[in-house]
């Protein structure tokens, strides 16, 4: 395997990094007492990736079983407890603990505990989750057609 073909073919570099410090103000506030911070979206990594530290309340929940097909889903725990499902188990994964899924892989998580919890969810390649995001709480109310049509926007397949 070998590194991919450079994107950069200027000379002497840039300055074009993005600092995001860590007491910057969520994009994005819950109705469980979370958060989403926005660290890299599909727009800033020019479709490479898209990187979200998730903030979740005490029992907050969490989405059902599902798959992405063109995007995979990888889990980094930074504080608490977030109980993870690979397609097969689950797990209560604390800090450190790690889920890579690929396109296709059933998973979910959620907050079933009495504390909150909070994690780095990576998409790859960028997808524009920002507005699943911030739908995604209301579409219950939504009639079925359009709530189908929401979820096949943003690659979100479940599975019952």
């Amino acid at each position: 395997m070998s590194y991919p073909e450079p994107v950069y073919t200027g000379g002497e570099g840039e300055i074009n990094a993005e600092y995001r410090p860590a007491g910057t103000t969520p994009n994005l506030l819950t109705r469980d007492g979370g958060s989403t911070h926005y660290l890299a979206t599909t727009e800033s990594t020019h479709g490479e990736f898209g990187l979200y530290r998730i903030t979740m309340g005490p029992r907050a929940g969490g989405p059902a079983e599902h798959f992405h097909r063109s995007i995979s889903e990888s889990f980094f725990v930074l504080d608490g407890t977030v109980r993870i499902y690979d397609g097969e188990r689950w797990t209560d994964a604390t800090a450190g603990d790690f889920l890579y899924v690929p396109q296709g892989g059933l998973h979910a998580f959620r907050n079933d505990s009495d504390e909150p919890a909070s994690m780095l969810l990576l998409f790859t390649p960028g997808a524009p989750r920002e507005e699943y995001f911030e739908k995604v709480g209301q579409v219950s109310d939504w009639p079925e057609k359009e709530r189908a049509e929401f979820f096949v926007k943003h690659d979100t397949y479940w599975t019952g």
